[in-house]
C-alpha cells in the first residue's frame, strides 16, 4: 500500500500543477502492478471526485495549512482512503506514515500520524465542519458553483452532487458485427451482468477493464457513454451520404456514424497524436478506411474540397464540465475565464462549418458542457 500511496500521491501533485489526470495517471502505469492499478486509479479519481470535502477536513485538522506540497497529497490520499475506501484504518495510517520516509520527509511522521489518528476520532465532526463552505459541500470550485446556480437556480444541486457521482460503464454494440441481443447473451454467458439502454447500448452492472470484454479486440463492442450515442442517431443518416466529423478525436463518434450506415466520411482534427487514436478505433473494429485529416476544421480552406456534406457533427472544444463524473480533475484545472475563450472557438467552428452544409443538409452542434453559453 506504501507504493500505491506514494503513486497516488504524485499523480494528486501533478494534476494540482495543471496536468490532466489522465496524462498523470497514464505516466504511472509503467511503474504499477497489475494488482495495485485499480486501486491507484480508485484513489487518485477518487480524491478528485471528492478534493473539496478532503481539503475542508484538512484544514479542521490541521492548526495551521499545510504547506508542503508532498505532504498535503500524500494526506489527502490517506484521508480519502480512510473516509471512502475498505481499506484498513490502521494499515492507511502505517503505510503513510511510513511514506514520510519515502519522500524524505521523516521528520514529518508525527504529524501525519496525530492528523490521521485524529480524523478517525473525529471524522463525522470533521466532516460537517468541511461542508459548511460551499465548496467542501458540493466539491466544486466556487466559481462553478456560482455559475451554475445562476442558470439552474432550481437544480443546480441535483447538478453538482450528480457531478461527484461514479459514472457508470455503458457499452456501444457494434451493430454491423452483431446484434445487441447476441452480445448481451455473450457477456452473460461469461458471467457479466447487463441491461440494454438505446438502440445500441449495454449498461453494466459492474465496471471492467477492457480487455475483459469479450470480442472487444475483435471489435464487437466499444464503452461509450449513453449520451454520447445519442449523436450518431440524430445525424439521421443514410447510405452514401457524404459526411463530416469536425473535431473527430478520439473518434467514438466516428466509428459510431459509419456503423451506423454505409456514408462517405471525413473526419477532422488538428490534434495529430489524438488523431491515431481515430485510425486505431477504426481499425480495431474493422470499420471501411475513410479520409482522417489533420486540419483545423474552422478553416475548411485548408482541407474542404468544395463537395457540400449532407451531414455535419460538430463536436465541440468545450469545458467538459457536463463529464466531470468520468473526469473529475476538470472541476479543479478549468477557470471561470476558459468558458469566454472556449465560447469563441465555439462560434469560429460553427460560422466556418455551416458553410460547408449542402442545402437541406442536417448540422449536429454538440458540447458536453452544462454552462449555458456554451
Amino acid at each position: 500500500m506504501i507504493q500505491t500511496q506514494l503513486q497516488a500521491a504524485r499523480v494528486v501533485l501533478q494534476v494540482q500543477g495543471g496536468t490532466s489526470l489522465t496524462l498523470a495517471l497514464g505516466q504511472m502505469k509503467f511503474w504499477a502492478t497489475d494488482r495495485s492499478w485499480g486501486a491507484l486509479q480508485d484513489i487518485c479519481f477518487g480524491v478528485f471526485r471528492h478534493l473539496g470535502l478532503l481539503r475542508g477536513v484538512l484544514a479542521a485538522l490541521a492548526d495551521k495549512p499545510v504547506t508542503d506540497r508532498d505532504l498535503e497529497a500524500l494526506l489527502l490520499v490517506a484521508l480519502y482512503q480512510l473516509e471512502f475506501t475498505r481499506a484498513a484504518p490502521y494499515a492507511v495510517v502505517d503505510h503513510a506514515v511510513q511514506a514520510c520516509a519515502r519522500l524524505r520527509k521523516a521528520s514529518a511522521k508525527g504529524l501525519v500520524n496525530a492528523l490521521l489518528r485524529n480524523f478517525l476520532r473525529r471524522r463525522e465532526a470533521l466532516a460537517l465542519l468541511a461542508r459548511r463552505t460551499e465548496e467542501g459541500r458540493w466539491s466544486h470550485q466556487q466559481w462553478w458553483i456560482d455559475e451554475l446556480r445562476r442558470a439552474y437556480p432550481d437544480h443546480y444541486g441535483s447538478i453538482l452532487a450528480a457531478g461527484n457521482a461514479r459514472p457508470p460503464m455503458t457499452l456501444r454494440v457494434n451493430l454491423r458485427r452483431i446484434s445487441r441481443e447476441d452480445y448481451l447473451a455473450l457477456l452473460r454467458a461469461c458471467g457479466f451482468d447487463a441491461e440494454p439502454l438505446g438502440p445500441a447500448a449495454l449498461l453494466l452492472g459492474e465496471a471492467m477493464r477492457v480487455e475483459e470484454l469479450p470480442g472487444f479486440e475483435q471489435g464487437l463492442v466499444s464503452v461509450q457513454d449513453l449520451s454520447a450515442q445519442y449523436a450518431a442517431e440524430l445525424l439521421d443518416l443514410e447510405v452514401g451520404q457524404h459526411v463530416l466529423d469536425a473535431c473527430a478525436a478520439p473518434g467514438g463518434k466516428t466509428a459510431h456514424i459509419l456503423e451506423r450506415a454505409g456514408v462517405d466520411l471525413t473526419a477532422v482534427d488538428r490534434d495529430a497524436t489524438r488523431l491515431t487514436r481515430v485510425h486505431e478505433t477504426l481499425q480495431r473494429l474493422a470499420l471501411p478506411a475513410q479520409r482522417v485529416l489533420c486540419a483545423d476544421a474552422a478553416d475548411p480552406s485548408t482541407w474542404w474540397n468544395g463537395v457540400p456534406f449532407q451531414r455535419i457533427l460538430l463536436d465541440a472544444p468545450c469545458t467538459a464540465s457536463g463529464i466531470v463524473r468520468r473526469h473529475p480533475d476538470i472541476k479543479w484545472l478549468r477557470r471561470a475565464q476558459d468558458i469566454t475563450g472556449l465560447v469563441a472557438q465555439q462560434c469560429r467552428l460553427l460560422e466556418a462549418l455551416w458553410r460547408t452544409l449542402a442545402a437541406g443538409g442536417k448540422l449536429l452542434y454538440a458540447t458536453c458542457s452544462v454552462f449555458p453559453a456554451e
